[in-house]
């Protein structure tokens, strides 16, 4: 059955690129659309109460099957997952244009650093704007002394950005940095994220595709027996949760217990896990 996560269709209605692939009433052709807020709620259903599902950052570009009352049914570019975002977090859309807005232009350049300002003037002395995390896209629109514009943002340090080609090498070092981000369901920015949100950006800076989900997640890299001994690096997958390991002996993750990013012995973890009701880890995975 296909996953209908990575499937934008809804309510006998379907991208028309599904046709011939998935059955509907009607087929539609989609528009590209960009985020242009900091951090965008992927959410279940149209309404701001409904379950947060995942987030999308500024400059991810998404594709939008429809709007309706100021939501847009849309599948995220960069990881294929399927919801409603806020129709504000979009930029403008142009009549009559399959490529809508700005989404045509492609952005070359990601925030580097956990979190950062933009700015209204290329000054540090203007008005704030963000935060923006890890992984945000920028396209440049303008660059002055240090400062870079973002098309449809404001001006950034550049020293806090990196082009798309430049890549971290170590993704727990990456992970540590979010140690002590407070849990958020769904969350995959650095003011907040779940378990398989910090694998997917801390394994995005690293130049690695990854799905959203930890179920999904577990086909990443190679099946390890721990057995024959742990690296740092490795995942470790519970039922509904997923972590590195910082070490042999320790276990990076966002958890709900603490409510935050944190570092806890494995041992201790697998024990609390089991304790709660997720049994044993079901998956070991080493990544290239």
């Amino acid at each position: 059955m296909t996953d209908p996560r990575g499937v934008l269709a809804r309510d006998g209605m379907a991208a028309a690129r599904l046709e011939g692939i998935l059955p509907a009433r009607r087929y539609v052709s989609t528009t590209r659309r960009r985020i242009v807020a900091p951090v965008a709620p992927l959410r279940r259903a149209p309404r701001l109460e409904a379950e947060q599902l995942s987030q999308l950052l500024f400059g991810e570009t998404v594709e939008v099957l429809d709007v309706a009352e100021g939501y847009a049914f849309a599948q995220s570019g960069r990881d294929g997952y399927v919801g409603y975002v806020d129709a504000d977090c979009l930029d403008p859309p142009s009549a009559g244009s399959p490529s809508a807005g700005t989404a045509s232009v492609e952005a070359d350049l990601r925030v580097a650093v956990l979190r950062t300002y933009a700015f209204t003037e290329p000054s540090i002395k203007s008005l704030p704007q963000g935060l923006y995390s890890l992984n945000a896209l920028i396209t440049p629109h303008a660059r002055e002394g240090r400062f870079v514009k973002a098309r449809d943002g404001g001006w950034f340090i550049a020293e806090h950005l990196a082009p798309l080609d430049r890549f971290e090498t170590d993704p727990v070092a990456v992970a540590e940095r979010f140690i002590g981000t407070p849990y958020l369901w769904g969350g995959n920015e650095s003011l907040g994220l779940d378990c398989s949100g910090l694998v997917q950006q801390v394994l995005r800076a690293c130049g690695l595709a990854c799905p959203r989900d930890s179920d999904q997640q577990m086909a990443l890299g190679t099946p390890i027996d721990p057995e024959a001994g742990l690296m740092r690096g490795d995942l470790v997958f519970w039922r509904g949760h997923v972590g590195f390991l910082a070490d042999s002996n320790a276990l990076l993750h966002a958890n709900g217990h603490h409510m935050a990013v944190v570092v806890e012995p494995l041992d201790e973890a697998i024990r609390r896990i089991e304790a709660a009701g997720s049994g044993q880890p079901t998956a070991w995975r080493r990544l290239a």
